[in-house]
């Protein structure tokens, strides 16, 4: 089989669960096949969200983040389950196993999907049979489906996966890229979102085409050295390897400081707090990371040191949330001695893009809600700096 390996190149794919939380549903609960179901954060209240849904609900135009009054609306006999994260978790391990057996380079990007280089696997099959086996064995052991995409790296594995659903097997070579993939409007880009897409069109640039053609100095100037990497994307070049102890790269991000003087003014110390709170909200964003463990280190004068940390029911990135999480922390466990160094920590980080908030109905739109706000705030900052919106202290939080 080792003929229809590459001598110098790899052969990556991407398994993508089809609508995972559904299908595991379905597989725990055989009487749901067939049917249009979703998941949603609260199923009783009328204005829940949709967190997924099967494809037989998709058939009638309910989607992901959709309020669940509008898809009853759209599909009267939608089934509402409520969300099972750890049942979730135990399919997802499950699944992450049957990959492991066909290569020891295995990258899980999310709960429900990842990366497996099977370059050296070629003792088990072509790539097509490896990626066929593993497609039924999800469905046969666990009742769950998937698609999958070939190809000579990352980016076009994961494009090749996202084009055949549910059940799809696609393979992307270098030379189908023109007919496959530069016809394709912007959007549909693996890491090009909303926001990005808009940028482009400004600049005249539709299709991936446009993109993979386009005046490298313009990109740079509109995306910084982001877009250098969109451009080789579009282009089919992807440098990444499989790693599988990528999901290990980021246990913790946050930021301390050694304050210029000893200080036990607890507005000054809160104010301190605040600003490490938003420099690490800051790098988590950066990296794509929530965090749902916040941690807090206080040193004093004599220099004893004392770390604290709270695990967080939902994973957050914003910076009120941590420097909230933190500040609790920080008043729970400061005896009131003079402090010479702070720090705020993120642990128990979950990759932003695939993260489900574990939110009632009053959370969820609370934060919906805010989103705009956060927005526009992020953008004041990045135009006149970090210090440009601070969030003021409340009355109680002024006393010494």
């Amino acid at each position: 089989m080792k003929q229809y390996y590459p001598k110098n190149g790899r052969i990556i794919l991407h398994v993508d669960m089809n609508s995972f939380f559904a299908s595991v549903e379905m597989a725990y609960d055989a009487s749901l096949k067939g049917k249009p179901i979703a998941v949603a954060g609260n199923p009783e209240e009328r204005k829940g969200i949709i967190v997924t849904c099967s494809y037989e609900a998709r058939k009638f135009g309910v989607k992901t983040t959709m309020a669940v009054w509008e898809a009853k609306k759209l599909c009267p006999k939608l089934i509402i389950l409520r969300p099972n994260f750890e049942r979730y978790r135990e399919a997802s391990g499950a699944m992450f196993d049957i990959l492991r057996q066909y290569s020891e380079l295995v990258e899980p990007v999310s709960i429900d999907e990842g990366y497996i280089d099977i370059t050296e696997s070629y003792e088990l099959g072509t790539p097509l049979e490896i990626a066929t086996k593993i497609q039924k064995q999800l469905l046969n052991e666990l009742d769950l489906p998937c698609s999958i995409g070939i190809a000579p790296n990352k980016f076009l594995a994961k494009m090749a996966s996202d084009m055949k659903k549910p059940m799809g097997i696609t393979i992307m070579r270098k030379r189908d890229i023109p007919e496959k993939i530069w016809t394709l409007p912007l959007i549909e880009m693996h890491g090009i979102g909303k926001k990005t897409a808009e940028k482009l069109m400004n600049i005249g640039l539709q299709t991936i085409k446009d993109l993979a053609y386009s005046d490298e100095k313009q990109l740079e100037k509109i995306l910084g050295i982001r877009g250098m990497k969109l451009k080789e994307r579009a282009n089919g070049v992807d440098l990444r390897t499989v790693d599988p102890n990528a999901a290990n790269d980021f246990k913790s991000v946050g930021s301390s400081t050694t304050l210029p003087k000893d200080c036990s003014n607890q507005q000054e110390l809160l104010k301190v707090l605040e600003r490490l709170a938003l420099e690490t909200a800051q790098r988590l964003k950066k990296k794509n990371y929530l965090t749902k463990n916040v941690s807090i280190t206080i040193r004093y004068k004599n220099r004893s040191t004392i770390t604290r940390s709270r695990k967080l029911n939902n994973p957050i990135i914003q910076y009120s949330d941590i420097y909230n999480a933190a500040k609790v922390l920080f008043m729970k466990h400061w005896n009131g001695n003079p402090v010479r160094l702070l720090g705020v920590t993120g642990q128990d980080l979950v990759d932003q893009q695939h993260a489900v908030e574990q939110l009632n109905l009053f959370s969820y739109e609370k934060a919906a809600v805010k989103e705009p706000l956060y927005k526009a705030i992020d953008q004041l900052r990045e135009k006149y700096g970090e210090n440009a919106v601070l969030k003021g202290l409340k009355n109680n939080d002024r006393k010494k």
